[in-house]
């Protein structure tokens, strides 16, 4: 499964083509599932574009994006940076309309309790671990069985560290043999090392501007659904197959 993450914490200072808006963020998840994308992961903007979890903005944002890419599963980032504590909760609670799935991060304190709360709306949960302490907590919860999937998510930039800061999630979860889907992903300079892992190993992955902006040429991508279609090459491709010998993709 190839997930496509549109912004995340990104502003138009980092790619001019970062959607924002609830119709840029409609537009785009037509593009990247029209380019091969199975699921969506996207942060939800007010209109000043800050990331919020405000149930009116919720609520148009994906109501949008479905009538463009009706049947495609869509998650929410949860984020404390987006709003803290109680408040967080409070606006998640007041959903009117749900996303079919949320990513909490275990790094946050309050990671068991809005687990519950989506699981109390009947929304699914995606875990996100950022380290073997992540895991470690998350192997405890009594959760843990239960969420759609377990993020394998890796902020680390040099490539060797990122991948063994994989291992060392991976083993975690090994040894509690949780049966759980598993979706491994990098960022910025780990992306496509990461990735390509992940389609080693037969995990999921997910790519798009939330994660990074170039293509594995280093040369800047146009937009997501050019990193997605970029994705699928390289699924296409042995990792020691000469770059001219790749093959296009729709003509191109």
């Amino acid at each position: 499964m190839l997930q496509a993450c549109l912004n995340g914490s990104r502003m138009r200072d980092f790619h001019p083509h970062t959607p924002l808006k609830v119709t840029d963020l409609a537009a785009d998840a037509a593009a990247v599932i029209a380019a091969g994308a199975n699921e969506l992961h996207i942060h939800p903007r007010d209109t000043d574009g800050a990331e919020t979890l405000d149930p009116d903005v919720v609520a148009a944002t994906l109501e949008a994006i479905r009538a463009r890419a009706p049947g495609t599963p869509i998650g929410l980032s949860t984020h404390s940076r987006i709003a803290a504590g109680a408040e967080r909760l409070d606006a998640m609670a007041r959903w009117t309309v749900l996303p079919d799935y949320v990513s909490v991060n275990l790094i946050e304190p309050e990671a068991p309790e809005i687990i519950r709360l989506a699981f109390s709306r009947g929304i699914g949960v995606e875990a996100g671990l950022w380290s073997a302490d992540d895991a470690e907590r998350f192997v405890a919860l009594p959760e843990a069985r239960q969420v759609l999937r377990i993020l394998i998510e890796i902020n680390e930039q040099d490539e060797a560290e990122g991948l063994e800061a994989a291992v060392a999630i991976r083993k975690v979860l090994a040894r509690a043999s949780l049966d759980v889907p598993i979706l491994q992903h990098g960022l910025d300079a780990t992306m496509w090392p990461l990735y390509q892992d992940a389609l080693m190993r037969g995990l999921d992955s997910r790519i798009g501007l939330e994660d990074g902006k170039f293509l594995p040429s280093g040369e800047e991508a146009r937009d997501n659904a050019a990193l997605i279609k970029a994705a699928f090459v390289m699924a296409r491709v042995p990792p020691n197959l000469a770059p001219e010998a790749t093959p296009s993709i729709g003509g191109q």
